[in-house]
């Protein structure tokens, strides 16, 4: 265990009668690093990361979490971590400064309210009750909740679902701020746009194993796949042709048709398609 790693955790099991969650999963975290976890439904995710934040036990394996074993964790190691649920709660009556400040009181040294409310995008509905928030603003109290501790390490389980597409994108602002500070983020999403827009590396599970761990760049070889050089025939017809040379294609298409090529397209398999075919394996 090397103090340049918020998590670590080799040969993770946990098993529910005769249901297999967890199968072995090694799994490492940099300090300072997003890491997202993807994978299905009931692929192991939910239960991974609740034994890394401390909440369920597991049945074998080696794990630490800021040089600490969650399943002997103590109040001081719990100040260290934020917890981002999929819905922390409801305050409907209350104000969004107050609930801030509420839970700024559990915590021996946490970061002043307003300054979390400001951080998160709330400033101008710190004197707005709860329910009076819309979905995106709803989810932005739930981090602040999550980091008025001023936690080293985050966890954010599918911190963006239900968001509308401009709602993500300045969510994901956010994370790029709290990780830019030097919080550690572990997330789990179902969004792959969102783990190649933000994650450093990537994790599929399922079937509770980790299939791959690697960049979203390079996950399951997808920087070294073949091309794909698309466009649009003189005749109208779409044509397409896959190839490990695709400079020398789009050269001799360009000679072809003397200069610019109609609806030229050149592309690799996407973070999804590698993800698809990865998990479809394991149906």
């Amino acid at each position: 265990m090397t103090s340049d790693l918020a998590i670590s955790a080799q040969e993770l099991r946990k098993s529910y009668q005769d249901n297999t969650a967890v199968d072995g999963v090694d799994l490492s975290v940099a300090r300072g690093e997003i890491f997202a976890l993807l994978g299905p439904n009931g692929a192991g995710k939910t239960t991974t990361v609740e034994i890394l934040e401390g909440f369920r036990k597991r049945d074998s394996g080696e794990v630490s979490v800021l040089g600490i074993d969650p399943a002997h964790a103590s109040t001081a190691w719990r100040n260290r971590i934020g917890v981002v649920l999929q819905g922390t709660g409801e305050f409907d009556e209350l104000k969004v400064g107050e609930v801030v400040r509420h839970f700024a009181r559990f915590y021996p040294h946490p970061a002043d309210p307003a300054e979390v409310i400001e951080r998160v995008g709330l400033a101008e509905k710190a004197d707005a009750r709860t329910h009076t928030l819309s979905g995106g603003q709803k989810r932005r109290l739930d981090v602040a909740l999550g980091i008025v501790s001023q936690p080293e390490l985050l966890f954010l389980d599918e911190p963006t679902t239900g968001f509308d597409p401009a709602a993500r994108r300045e969510f994901w602002e956010l994370i790029r701020d709290l990780r830019t500070s030097g919080t550690t983020i572990l997330l789990t999403t179902h969004y792959l746009e969102e783990a190649e827009e933000l994650a450093d590396r990537v994790g599929v599970i399922a079937d509770g194993r980790m299939l791959a761990v690697s960049t979203p760049a390079e996950l399951g070889g997808r920087n070294k796949a073949k091309a794909t050089v698309a466009w649009r025939d003189s005749d109208g017809s779409q044509r397409e042709e896959q190839t490990d040379e695709p400079t020398s294609v789009v050269l001799r298409l360009a000679g072809e048709y003397a200069g610019e090529v109609p609806e030229l397209v050149v592309h690799r398999p996407t973070l999804e398609q590698v993800y698809l075919g990865m998990i479809g394996e394991h149906k």
